[in-house]
């Protein structure tokens, strides 16, 4: 009933998109570091160093405080007594 031509379609729609298949080129400058380790830096060895130190103290500040003081985390409000609710409070209704 209907018959395409596959062929001249595509080649109607590759013609006018040409621009987005060519190969990119690259506009900049410097290392690249795409599924690679990153480029070798001018830094001292110690500054990799110095962070790592830092950032160890500030997890152990972090963790340690959690697990000495939740109430920081979770409010600091009093257990409550389940004795001392009144039956209206609970929901139950009047006999």
């Amino acid at each position: 009933m209907f018959q395409f031509n596959v062929g001249r379609i595509n080649a109607r729609f590759l013609k006018n998109n040409v621009q987005q298949f060519q190969q990119s080129f690259r506009n900049s400058h410097g290392h690249w570091n795409y599924r690679v380790s990153a480029p070798e830096t001018d830094q001292p060895k110690f500054v990799p160093i110095a962070a790592e130190c830092v950032a160890g103290f500030m997890w152990w500040w972090i963790l340690w405080h959690l697990w000495t003081e939740p109430g920081h985390v979770t409010g600091e409000f009093d257990y409550p007594i389940a004795k001392e609710w009144t039956d209206a409070e609970l929901g139950i209704p009047e006999e």
